[in-house]
């Protein structure tokens, strides 16, 4: 069996990575180092499908990848590490569990590749669920320390310590803009808890979240779980038809494919227009890519090979588009190329310098884009 990590040392134990004191004070594990510090420019977003699993079944694929993207920060969705804790006991969601010999064996497994290249660059926190589900990673290089890191949409003082339920947030602060890493509950087919009544609770906390005032504009990226418009999905027809067997939603709006009902289309509408956000890659790809356009791809065995979604994002306030420089997604075609084995692709984002100039004038589109919905 091919070995992916280095052996572990005869008493089981591992070697730490020093703490540097920002990422103490926010829960990441990093390496002190001497570089020269500045702000991140360079982002990459991917729902792993359980990060560890790629790390041992597509190492050499995604460390590759790292290498030729060079982020400066990767968040990661669908950790899929459980959160330190017995059971029944109160969890610890910023760490990895290891009270058992098979969590004890994973969390070794991610230690070891965090330590080696080129994943030690960067520092780490993790916002993790009780069980092998949902759960974030942000990995930020030592050079971009953000200022400060919290785990929850509310914002009142003593819940910046607090995590979400699934370990669905993590959001950083840096000098000129906030990073906002978010892996979005899916609607489900019925009205029921963990269906649409939950997705349409967490959408207005969004929307809550991003009116909100703040003195830096917001940089939110992940897997929001939604196609905003027909381009955004290669078959809208199929997906807008989508349905449970046997099930019919008691409210228009819920009917069709998760991520693609008119509800949940209207909703992260009225984020973007009300939030002031700006969709950076249908911002600069206008038309629809069959090929590279999507980030979500069905299973290629079944009435879903073929069937794609844009579902992953990164959203800009309009404020920082003018430092707008790419935004990019990393698979394509219906066999999954450039997923690196999980459902969702890589997707990146690219932001020229702070400037103290005014931006250029943009054209407001979120608007028509909401009411395109309504026609």
């Amino acid at each position: 069996m091919k070995r992916f990590f280095k052996a572990v040392e005869r008493d089981g134990s591992f070697k730490k990575q020093a703490l540097s004191q920002a990422a103490a004070d926010g829960g990441g594990y990093a390496a002190d180092g001497g570089a020269e510090k500045r702000e991140p420019s360079k982002f990459m977003a991917w729902n792993a499908n359980s990060f560890l699993l790629r790390l041992k079944s597509d190492r050499d694929e995604v460390l590759s990848l790292l290498h030729r993207l060079d982020p400066d920060v990767i968040a990661i969705q669908e950790v899929r590490i459980p959160a330190a804790g017995r059971k029944g006991e109160p969890k610890n969601q910023a760490e990895m569990k290891d009270d058992t010999n098979a969590a004890r064996e994973d969390k070794q497994a991610m230690m070891r590749a965090l330590s080696m290249p080129p994943l030690s660059d960067y520092a780490v926190w993790w916002s993790l669920a009780d069980s092998k589900y949902g759960g974030t990673a942000l990995l930020v290089k030592h050079c971009c320390t953000p200022l400060s890191v919290c785990f929850s949409l509310d914002q009142s003082e003593g819940s910046r310590t607090k995590h979400e339920v699934d370990g669905r947030v993590i959001l950083a602060e840096f000098h000129s803009f906030c990073l906002l890493n978010t892996y979005v509950p899916n609607n489900g087919w019925k009205d029921e808890d963990m269906g649409f009544p939950r997705r349409r609770a967490w959408d207005q906390r969004m929307l809550e979240f991003v009116t909100r005032p703040s003195n830096k504009p917001l940089v939110w990226c992940g897997d929001l779980n939604v196609s905003h418009e027909d381009i955004d999905v290669s078959h809208p027809d199929f997906f807008r038809n989508a349905k449970l067997q046997g099930y019919t939603p008691p409210n228009p709006e819920d009917c069709g494919q998760p991520g693609f009902t008119l509800g949940e289309r209207r909703r992260f509408a009225q984020c973007l227009t009300d939030g002031d956000l700006v969709d950076t890659y249908r911002w600069l790809h206008k038309q629809q890519e069959m090929d590279n356009g999507f980030t979500w791809s069905g299973n290629p065995v079944g009435k879903y090979r073929g069937k794609r979604m844009r579902i992953d994002y990164f959203l800009l306030s309009r404020k920082l588009l003018d430092r707008l420089i790419s935004s990019e997604i990393h698979g394509h075609g219906i066999d999954r190329e450039g997923f690196y084995g999980s459902d969702h692709c890589p997707l990146t984002m690219e932001l020229g310098k702070a400037t103290h100039e005014a931006g250029r004038a943009v054209e407001c589109v979120q608007s028509k884009q909401f009411n395109a919905l309504d026609a």
